[in-house]
């Protein structure tokens, strides 16, 4: 399978130092491909914030989002999860345990289910020390 490819948006600080800004960019999902978070976690210790948006029929229905096990051993062994994905709505996902989903490759997988519409995007802190520009 190919999956599409989410990249994780690392908002810039400001010159006030105070807030840190982004423009969202949504990749469209096709269930069939399923999602690929490039480098999902180089970033800030637990920042990432994965957001599923269900746009599933025409009144939208709920469906389900798979985040799946990743290839470390033993974590790996507590398998896939299904996060619910209500109707119409915008799901926010923060990995507590990332060691269960994250691939030797950095990457998270998620798949969705059956008739699945909707779009992804995915959001963390920078870390270590502000890029010169």
């Amino acid at each position: 399978m190919a999956r599409d490819s989410v990249t994780v948006l690392l908002p810039a600080q400001d010159v006030t130092q105070s807030v840190e800004i982004g423009a969202i960019t949504k990749q469209a999902v096709t269930q069939a491909n399923g999602i690929t978070i490039a480098n999902a976690l180089d970033n800030k210790n637990n920042s990432l914030q994965i957001f599923v948006e269900n746009t599933t029929g025409s009144g939208a229905t709920a469906s389900t989002l798979t985040v799946k096990a990743g290839d470390h051993y033993p974590n790996k062994i507590l398998g896939d999860l299904d996060v619910a994905l209500a109707a119409g709505k915008i799901t926010a996902v923060l990995l507590e345990d990332i060691s269960r989903f994250e691939n030797k490759d950095k990457s998270i997988y998620l798949d969705f289910a059956s008739g699945f519409t909707g779009n992804v995007w995915a959001v963390a802190k920078r870390a270590g020390i502000k890029p010169v520009a």
